[in-house]
């Protein structure tokens, strides 16, 4: 199976190549989500499902905000909170959802993908759980090779907390490490040490989870060369099935945990480079493939297996192995997309909670998208997931002269076909294999909306 093993990485085409740009869990982004887009929008697109018999298979996230402690890393939409009283509420609220939602869309609930995020799902006790789930099972039908994922703070796990979520039906898990390192985790209030990591995917593998991710974070305050490369020394000891590499973004104007972060103590950018570029070559030397973007995985691993015969895909929990499915979010701040829509709900507890209570689904924002949209999605996501674009494939589906329509953003790919990164024919658009460094700029070739305001911040490609 082939990987990146055996090409160098391009340093100096990483520093040129090197900018601000979306990360393409969806297309347009949730930055360009409009308030004209509400709840009689989402109502409409929920209420085709019931009318149709050609309907893409579902999958389901849950948003579940509750933290205990606070990490100053975090972006996530999260409630810091010890008071576990206030589950019981949001679980009453969380059903109200699911009947509402599945009382539009009609019985064809087959479901192949489940993913719990937050937030810590596993603030959520035992008998929470296990009613939430219930609570997912009366409205929705897994099908026998659905993937069922939820997100686990190490400092959570007990003795029996894997061998529970496997009894409940979870088979894929993904852990936040982000960094071993003492002073690291001091500096962004996360202490958990190695050993708690290596139980917890141990007991991972004991009850029977078909694959196990864990997350890393560089960028960190405290953060070195050589402390990262302890880190990485570690986790290659605990060898889990998928590693996410993700660059830490420090935007305190926007998220207020970051405040707390002494900023003195964040790497230079430089450090941040070599940190990403040492990272890669470890991993790559260690048996994991390069995915894309920011993850690795084991070759056997079914990310890779699925980049290799073309069918990974991207959605908003990242690279998955199913085919595009509808996406329906539950819970605050969840996006979903149904048919040619995104939608994403309130905030707040508190306005969720008022929408639910006068028995309206609880959409802040959303997009509807246009045939134009459509076909930039198609191509953006084809070469995020490095699959080969076919040319004629898409002037087929939507009826254009793709040389033509995308005269510009050819233009624009010269540079990246100069490099090798990627290939250009009469057939089809490929992304070579050390071109999968760079599929987020090759993707930002296609995306129209790049060109006009917008409000957030976009990370660094690496």
């Amino acid at each position: 199976m082939s990987s990146v093993v055996d090409i160098e990485i391009p340093e100096d085409l990483i520093r040129r190549f090197d900018k601000s740009g979306p990360r393409y869990t969806s297309y347009p982004t949730a930055d360009r989500f409009n308030p004209s887009f509400a709840e009689q929008s989402y109502n409409t697109y929920l209420a085709q499902r019931a009318t149709r018999t050609d309907n893409p298979p579902l999958s389901v996230y849950l948003h579940l905000p509750f933290c205990e402690s606070l990490c100053y890393f975090c972006a996530c939409n999260k409630i810091i909170t010890q008071d576990h009283s206030r589950v019981t509420e949001y679980l009453q609220y969380l059903e109200k959802e699911m009947e509402l939602v599945t009382s539009r869309i009609g019985p064809d609930r087959r479901t192949v993908q489940l993913h719990l995020g937050g937030g810590t799902p596993t603030f959520f006790n035992s008998d929470e759980l296990r009613q939430l789930m219930a609570m997912v099972r009366k409205h929705f039908t897994f099908t026998d090779d659905a993937e069922l994922g939820i997100e686990i703070d190490p400092r959570t796990v007990r003795d029996d907390t894997l061998a529970f979520l496997a009894e409940l039906g979870f088979n894929r898990t993904s852990f936040g490490v982000q960094d071993f390192d003492p002073d690291v985790q001091q500096a962004v209030n996360r202490i958990q040490p190695l050993e708690m990591v290596e139980k917890a995917v141990g007991a991972s593998r004991a009850a029977g989870f078909q694959s196990i991710n864990a997350d890393l974070i560089y960028g960190l305050p405290k953060q070195t060369l050589e402390s990262f490369s302890r880190t990485l020394d570690s986790l290659i000891k605990v060898s889990p099935d998928r590693i996410a590499l993700y660059n830490y973004a420090h935007l305190p104007s926007r998220f207020k945990a970051q405040r707390l972060i002494v900023a003195s103590d964040l790497p230079s950018a430089e450090t941040r480079l070599q940190i990403f570029l040492m990272s890669t070559r470890r991993l790559l030397d260690a048996g994991y493939v390069y995915i894309g973007l920011d993850h690795f995985s084991k070759p056997d691993d079914e990310l890779n297996l699925a980049r290799l015969d073309n069918s990974l895909h991207r959605n908003f929990q990242g690279y998955t192995t199913r085919a595009d499915c509808d996406l329906i979010g539950f819970g605050v701040s969840a996006i979903g997309k149904v048919g040619n829509s995104y939608s994403q709900s309130v905030r707040t507890v508190k306005a969720y909670y008022e929408h639910l209570a006068e028995g309206r689904l609880p959409i802040e924002k959303g997009f509807e998208l246009s045939s134009d949209d459509l076909m930039r999605r198609q191509i953006i996501m084809a070469l995020m997931c490095s699959a080969p674009l076919d040319i004629a494939a898409i002037e087929a589906q939507y009826q254009v002269d793709f040389w033509t329509y995308f005269a510009h953003e050819v233009a624009l790919l010269r540079q990246y076909e100069d490099e090798g990164l990627i290939t250009i024919a009469p057939e089809a658009i490929r992304v070579t294999p050390k071109g999968r460094l760079f599929v987020r700029a090759i993707g930002m070739a296609f995306d129209k909306y790049l060109s006009q305001p917008t409000t957030s911040t976009y990370s660094k490609l690496i």
